[in-house]
């Protein structure tokens, strides 16, 4: 499995309603983070259990459910976390 398939499967815990995962690596190659195997990734979730949190409890939440994939396979991740209702 590659690391955007896990990084889906993990995120399915925040049961999303909408998941989306741009990997960037290729665009950062030779900078020091992309040495250590740590790639570069865009997310944009859209799910309920955003409501009412703000912009560090969304991440938190985030961060929990990629877990240790943080520390090795991820190393710079842009989030767009949205509840439904601050959908177009």
């Amino acid at each position: 499995m590659n690391v955007v398939d896990t990084m889906q499967e993990r995120l399915a815990a925040l049961d999303p309603q909408r998941l989306e995962i741009i990997d960037d690596s290729a665009r950062h190659a030779g900078h020091e983070g992309a040495k250590s195997g740590g790639g570069h990734y865009r997310l944009a979730i859209v799910s309920a259990r955003f409501a009412g949190k703000g912009t560090l409890e969304r991440h938190r939440l985030i961060y929990d459910a990629l877990g240790n994939m943080m520390r090795r396979e991820i190393h710079a991740l842009s989030i767009k976390a949205l509840a439904p209702e601050e959908t177009d």
